[in-house]
């Protein structure tokens, strides 16, 4: 593209920024207010209920928001100034203090007398029992989030009192306590769902889809479906410091171009989740503050199905490995906002470091003749798919592949899927041969990720990878501590398997980055990728 037309293009985003209707709506003082905060956004929420089936990921940040759990994560300030969450640090939240049984099968929480519901209400352990209860009865993610940490049963849920409350676990597991600290496991006002539960909904699922019932520092004030909702400060929230923010509207704008150009106009304090082109280029420009930092336990990847040949051919699989032009992958689809994970040495990694650097790089001769030894000298046809709703990065490294896989002699048809039918049709259904794909495991262990994505049948094996010693090492390790002296081999031979076997191979590990006016303070980068507002500030 011309210089002149780069700038025509600018213009008009920022004339269309210009006439948005919901600009015009804003009171005057909504984007210089101290205590308001305007966010901008590219998909908005679909519900005000986490447990809710099809309740879709931007939904997450309102359970993040308005609900409080047992316990959360703690935070730390990266090298670069940025703030993160502290996957190491449990801290309390809605239980005062807690204490595991001597063989660790048993985790008893004190409830605080701090915690009220927005009704003024105390919250109980019945409180608590009956939203755990909920989770696992409702069903597929919230239940499968919960069986990360042993939890799959409502009757290993006590209240033992008003004000204590006790997990039981089939076996002591590293993964119970920070799993009640992911959004998952919230805590709503049972007895205002249950005024409103019928017997054909007797978890009041119609009811909370619109109507939160939390105890959260936020409270949801308004929702226009697919346009905009917006947050106010629950005054009375005393689990922690009170937010310095009383407002927030959150904004759907689906334009990236128009998201940008609202926030360098002023118009909007806050974009979360910018394109890496952008913060790049943000950042640069010196026109907003740039934060972010890389995710943990996630991995931007090339997806190889084995149920499609020749992709069921392990040397197949490592010649496109040798194949993939990474460096300007890293370029081109992350702008250098992403840590590169090839180029490792070794076949046996010497850490259990997770994620590290896969043991391949770009060296196409040696991809020609891995492809001649499984048999396929002159190449094979096959189609890459890719998501629309991530273009932004999944859209440049899919035609760097397509031209890479043509010197070795690989035609790729792309395949553009719409975001909407991507979860069925690479995760649900597992029908794409090779794909783009991201997975970040919400509780940072490496065998969290590889109980996702290597195990046949879980959500995010895209590639329908089946390996019974993986099987069988995952299940030995998912529940050990990390200081047993069979956790760090299991590991280790975990990443050989995967290192060999690449039915997934690593490009990078992704950034979440989020631009702000520079009077923006105390935002911070969580494992979940969501907008977390208790932090933060305007000055």
């Amino acid at each position: 593209m011309k210089r002149r037309d780069l700038l025509k293009t600018g213009s008009a985003a920022l004339g269309g920024a210009a006439l948005l209707p919901f600009l015009r709506a804003l009171p005057a003082s909504a984007a210089a207010g101290s205590d308001t905060l305007v966010v901008v956004i590219g998909d908005t929420i679909n519900s005000l209920d986490l447990h809710r089936t099809g309740t879709n990921r931007p939904s997450y940040q309102v359970a993040v928001n308005v609900y409080d759990r047992l316990v959360r994560f703690g935070t730390k300030v990266l090298e670069d100034g940025t703030i993160s969450y502290d996957s190491t640090v449990i801290e309390p939240e809605i239980a005062e203090s807690w204490e595991f049984s001597e063989d660790r099968k048993s985790i008893t929480f004190k409830i605080s007398p701090k915690a009220k519901f927005w009704d003024g209400s105390q919250v109980t352990a019945g409180d608590v029992k009956w939203s755990f209860d909920r989770a696992v009865t409702l069903g597929g993610f919230p239940l499968t989030q919960m069986a990360a940490g042993s939890m799959t049963d409502p009757e290993q849920f006590v209240a033992v009192d008003e004000m204590t409350f006790r997990v039981d676990l089939p076996a002591a597991s590293k993964l119970a306590l920070p799993d009640l600290a992911v959004p998952v496991p919230l805590v709503i006002n049972s007895k205002l769902a249950k005024e409103h539960a019928t017997e054909a909904d007797p978890w009041a699922t119609d009811y909370l889809h619109e109507n939160p019932a939390g105890s959260g520092p936020f409270k949801i004030a308004r929702w226009d479906a697919g346009q905009q909702f917006v947050y106010e400060r629950n005054d009375d929230w005393q689990l922690g410091e009170l937010p310095a923010l009383k407002r927030v509207i959150v904004r759907e704008v689906p334009s990236a171009a128009t998201r940008r150009a609202l926030l360098e106009r002023g118009d909007v304090d806050f974009y979360m989740d910018v394109p890496a082109k952008d913060a790049k280029e943000l950042a640069e420009s010196g026109k907003a503050k740039v934060e972010g930092a890389p995710v943990d336990n996630c991995l931007h990847v090339l997806g190889l199905n084995v149920n499609y040949a020749p992709f069921d051919n392990k040397l197949v699989r490592q010649a496109i490995a040798y194949a993939l032009p990474y460096e300007d992958i890293l370029a081109a689809g992350a702008y250098g906002r992403g840590k590169p994970m090839w180029g490792g040495t070794e076949m046996t990694p010497s850490t259990i470091e997770w994620p590290q650097p896969f043991p391949y790089a770009t060296d196409l001769e040696k991809a020609k003749a891995l492809l001649a030894e499984a048999g396929f000298a002159d190449g094979f046809e096959t189609t890459l798919s890719y998501n629309l709703g991530l273009a932004d990065w999944m859209e440049p490294t899919a035609l760097l592949i397509q031209e890479a896989l043509g010197k070795i002699g690989v035609t790729a048809t792309l395949d553009k899927i719409p975001g909407a039918q991507w979860r069925t049709a690479a995760l649900v259904e597992k029908r794409l041969p090779m794909h783009l794909e991201n997975f970040g495991g919400w509780l940072n262990y490496p065998d969290y990720y590889f109980f996702w994505a290597y195990i046949e049948g879980h959500l995010f094996n895209s590639s329908n990878y089946s390996d019974p010693e993986m099987a069988e090492l995952v299940d030995a390790t998912l529940t050990m501590e990390t200081d047993d002296p069979a956790y760090a081999p299991n590991i280790t031979r975990m990443m050989e398997i995967a290192f060999e076997d690449v039915p997934r191979i690593p490009l990078y590990q992704p950034y979440l980055d989020a631009a702000m006016k520079p009077e923006v303070e105390g935002y911070v980068s969580w494992f979940h990728r969501q907008l977390a507002l208790s932090n933060m500030s305007k000055a």
